[in-house]
């Protein structure tokens, strides 16, 4: 397609639902899938879908977030006006923060119109998801809209109070919009809603149209404003027109090889904000077919360099066995005579013997020249259901996931996991855990 289009990635939230862990740092910037940040899935769908023209806003604690962008998305051209661009708030419009995400867009029109594009796609920078984007602006395009909204299928108890909800026509157009609704309305005959992703694309005049006013949010404000004037407003059912197509294993009498085709998760998208859903997208990952796959070859996802040396698995000695089952594991891990089970480990991790680590998300350690900062996970160490951050040390001996009151006499954070009788404890970063 020959329109140009500007893709503006929303990455200034504070994520409080996620705290400790964005005590530090911005939510796009908290890490996901051993070696990802979850901004790199937006980023990546749309180096993905062509679209080589973006421009990402910052605000809430984002030096982790800047670092990254500067570090691993810096290989588009400049010199074929191709560019991954950090936008810090500035107060481009009075003294104020954004107070918004239609607000944060009106602040940075200036930084709009030095790109002049035909379309503005505008993104949540902390989903995790895959969308060939091409397809959305086709059907925006098809459909002669001047916004078009990305929805997906939701049950009615999950929308409740969280997600924007559509009503939306036999055509595609929307008409109805309710912003987190306590009594969401189902798509006829089912139990299901139409729920914003919180994906837009406009045409540009229509978007400047819409921003000459004192609206603050796209989903409060502008979409039921553009709805009720019955400007021609489309929803396109994520659930249903994306299509990724990659390598798939294909078998047959003879056996497995891999052809071109489309992928069985396209349909997948999480919203990880909040303690459990990250744990839970993480978990997504490690099953022999997992409903969410890292490992496309025609849909990869880029992320930052990691420095460190491949993973390390030492010592067979009787029950002293380095391990790691149906599990993620990144380099710069060393699992010393210690059980890993069904984890996510990031780089810069090192176990000890006779540690047993289940069920957990650990965001591993950083390169520093000056000290070592890892996560250490001592001798005889039982660790369930958490998510560790950072440079965390476990001192032999340490159980957590296993006595929710004793953990949160720690100062841990717990948290339900929905669906569950289990909860998730959270180590915040640096912490050093002492055994009781």
């Amino acid at each position: 397609m020959t329109e140009r289009t500007l893709a503006v990635i929303m990455a200034g939230g504070k994520g409080e639902r996620l705290l400790p862990l964005t005590g530090v740092r911005a939510k796009p910037a908290v890490p996901f899938g051993a070696v990802f940040r979850i901004i790199d899935f937006a980023l990546s769908n749309c180096v993905n879908s062509d679209i080589r023209q973006i421009l990402v806003l910052t605000q809430y604690k984002s030096h982790s977030l800047s670092r990254h962008l500067s570090t691993g998305f810096n290989f588009l051209s400049r010199r074929l006006d191709e560019f991954i661009e950090e936008i810090p708030a500035q107060m481009q419009l009075g003294n104020q923060w954004y107070k918004g995400t239609a607000d944060a867009i009106r602040q940075n029109l200036s930084f709009i119109d030095g790109v002049a594009p035909d379309n503005v796609l505008i993104l949540a920078g902390d989903h995790i998801y895959k969308m060939d984007y091409r397809r959305l602006r086709q059907y925006h395009k098809d459909n002669g809209a001047k916004l078009t909204v990305s929805v997906i299928r939701v049950p009615a108890e999950v929308a409740r109070g969280q997600y924007g909800v559509l009503e939306v026509s036999p055509d595609g157009r929307i008409i109805g919009f309710e912003e987190k609704p306590a009594a969401p309305k189902c798509i006829p005959g089912t139990k299901d809603c139409m729920a914003s992703m919180g994906i837009y694309i406009f045409e540009n005049d229509a978007l400047h149209t819409w921003l000459d006013n004192d609206f603050v949010d796209f989903g409060k404000d502008i979409i039921p404003a553009m709805v009720a004037k019955g400007e021609p407003v489309f929803a396109f059912d994520f659930s249903t027109q994306n299509i990724i197509e990659d390598y798939v294993v294909v078998e047959d009498a003879i056996g497995r090889e891999k052809e071109l085709g489309p992928t069985a998760d396209a349909g997948y998208w999480r919203d990880v904000g909040t303690l459990d859903s990250l744990w839970k997208a993480n978990m997504d990952l490690i099953a022999v077919e997992p409903p969410f796959s890292l490992y496309g070859e025609q849909w990869p996802f880029f992320r930052g360099p990691i420095f460190f040396p491949p993973a390390k698995f030492v010592h067979e000695e009787g029950y002293r066995v380095g391990k790691a089952i149906n599990s993620v594991i990144a380099d710069g891990v060393i699992v010393s005579g210690a059980t890993v089970r069904q984890c996510v480990v990031g780089p810069g991790t090192v176990i000890r013997s006779y540690a047993l680590v289940e069920t957990s998300v650990l965001f591993g350690g950083n390169i520093h020249r000056s000290k070592v900062l890892e996560t250490s996970i001592g001798r005889n160490c039982r660790v369930r259901n958490a998510i560790i951050d950072r440079n965390v040390t476990l001192l032999d001996g340490v159980v957590i996931g296993y006595d929710r009151k004793k953990d949160e006499a720690r100062g841990l954070k717990t948290a339900d996991i929905a669906g569950t009788d289990m909860y998730v404890v959270v180590v915040p970063q640096d912490a050093v855990l002492k055994p009781e």
